[in-house]
């Protein structure tokens, strides 16, 4: 089965610009051009990434006079590290078999 929510998730996740602005919206609201900014991009190109991150769940924006303030939604992150965390027993598991066939290698 498609998890689409997923897919969206780990799309806007995937982009060192958008990983970038959610680490900047980790320390309160911002504006498009505050996130825009160290990007060295246009509002233009930065609202499209906020796109992004606002159908992923991951940012949400509201109008403050003239401004566009964004904000972090980290509920969303929470369910991507769920999905990765299902992995870690596999992966353990995988690294523990490598490290007895080294030192088995190295015994002999």
């Amino acid at each position: 089965m498609v998890d689409n929510r997923l897919d969206t998730l780990f799309l806007a996740l995937s982009d060192p610009t958008r990983r970038g602005m959610l680490a900047d919206l980790k320390g309160g609201e911002k504006t498009v051009g505050e996130l825009a900014a160290p990007h060295r991009m246009s509002l233009a190109g930065a609202s499209k990434h906020l796109g992004v991150l606002t159908r992923a769940g991951l940012v949400e924006q509201r109008k403050a006079g003239r401004q566009r303030l964004c904000r972090l939604k980290g509920e969303r992150l929470r369910e991507a590290s769920d999905w990765l965390l299902q992995w870690e027993d596999f992966w353990n598991g995988r690294l523990d078999a490598l490290e007895t066939a080294l030192r088995e290698m190295g015994d002999g």
